[in-house]
């Protein structure tokens, strides 16, 4: 992994919480039941309206598949949850009172939102157990924290995620010479090490083996209630294991909402997607 990569994999990780504080006062406010409100989002690039007065709602505790062709704007609305780019319209809140749109990258991942790419972005040359440490230890320096004393809480923790994300048996293994689904779990344990109340998953069984896939529809089972999830995803067989509610995104807007055999059977997705 470059320099670079590295950087960009403990950004969320190591963000000094001194920053959040000037906008982000108190915990997370999701009282209401809902973690994630989007409403009338509009971003256009070059004329081009990436997304088109997009308004969508995420529960606490919820696993939401989000759907559509290639353009329909699923990057684009991770990335202004996310903060990476800045809605022309409409408002993205986080609970009640976080407002997304006026927060850095770093502040919104500090808050408590973790994103995984498709490509997985670990610590290739540091073994799965460290990964999970260097995730974990967000108050220290990234590179010393790899020579500091774990306590056996500590310890404890590292193993149960290891547990949970089915690498148990690879915990003193090289991350880089880990499988393909392998390193996407190492992401997802790095990411539930920072305690995330909403996680954004980008085409999570990209490239994975059938047998991984399998694998991963069961961890995110595991994951939903004490997380909340969106989960971006082509592979539809993936998607009814885990779907519980599907929004169809089409042209930036929300084409279909609701559960899976209802969204499978719009002639309208149909159409513009499924039949493709």
């Amino acid at each position: 992994m470059s320099n670079g990569s590295v950087t960009h994999a403990i950004s969320g990780l190591g963000a000094g919480e001194g920053t959040l504080g000037r906008h982000v006062t108190g915990e997370l406010d999701a009282s209401h039941g809902v973690v994630l409100y989007l409403d009338s989002i509009s971003v256009s690039f070059d004329g081009f309206k990436a997304l088109n007065n997009l308004s969508l709602s995420i529960d606490v505790g919820e696993l939401r598949c989000v759907i559509g062709p290639n353009g329909a704007g699923k990057t684009t609305m991770m990335d202004v949850i996310t903060g990476k780019t800045r809605p022309d319209a409409g408002t993205a809140f986080f609970g009640q009172t976080i407002d997304l749109t006026k927060l850095s990258d770093a502040e919104i991942a500090q808050a408590g939102i973790g994103r995984k790419f498709q490509k997985p972005t670990i610590f290739e040359h540091h073994t799965a157990f460290e990964n999970l440490e260097l995730a974990m230890k967000t108050d220290k320096s990234v590179f010393r924290s790899l020579f500091a004393r774990l306590s056996s809480a500590e310890r404890d923790r590292i193993a149960e995620m290891l547990k949970q994300i089915r690498l148990a048996d690879a915990a003193d293994r090289e991350a880089g010479l880990l499988s393909h689904g392998q390193k996407q779990w190492l992401e997802i344990g790095m990411l539930l090490m920072q305690e995330p109340k909403l996680l954004l998953l980008d085409e999570p069984v990209a490239g994975m083996s059938d047998d991984e896939t399998e694998r991963t529809a069961e961890l995110f089972l595991t994951l939903a209630g004490k997380h909340s999830l969106v989960v971006v995803e082509h592979d539809m067989a993936f998607v009814e294991k885990i779907a519980r509610k599907v929004t169809v995104l089409h042209e930036g807007s929300v084409l279909a909402e609701g559960p899976m055999h209802e969204v499978h059977n719009d002639p309208r997705v149909v159409e513009v997607y499924l039949g493709r």
